[in-house]
């Protein structure tokens, strides 16, 4: 994936992830519970994924379901952020992430044991 998600498209995956197939109505009729949105927003937004190739809509009934996960938006999210903050070192992110937040200090052993996984699945 390799398209920009703004906020409010991910408000619609985010439901759709959830949920999975809603029919565009329904789409609007939680988002105007959960956001306040109107109906022509809704389908804007839904419109503007369809053309990025990450909702697809189908049926009679105007159904819609992602194309896209969730841990792929993550993926590309978070690359997008290293490069453009931290000129792509994984390693200044993840140092100034650390540093930072008083609050990891509880998972530092998970994170340890997240490395480790990840070392022993690549072979490194």
């Amino acid at each position: 994936m390799t398209v920009k998600i703004f906020d409010s498209e991910l408000k619609v995956l985010d439901i759709l992830w959830k949920e999975g197939e809603l029919t565009a109505g329904q789409l609007a009729t939680t988002l105007k519970e959960r956001v306040g949105w109107n109906r022509n927003t809704t389908y804007t937004v839904i419109g503007k994924l369809i053309d990025k190739g990450a909702v697809e809509r189908f049926g009679e009934n105007f159904s819609c379901k992602a194309l896209i996960t969730k841990k792929e938006v993550q993926q590309h999210e978070t690359l997008e952020l290293i490069n453009k903050l931290f000129d792509g070192s994984t390693e200044d992110f993840l140092s100034a992430f650390l540093s930072d937040n008083a609050q990891l200090k509880d998972e530092v052993e998970r994170l340890k044991l997240l490395v480790r996984n990840v070392k022993e699945r690549w072979q490194i």
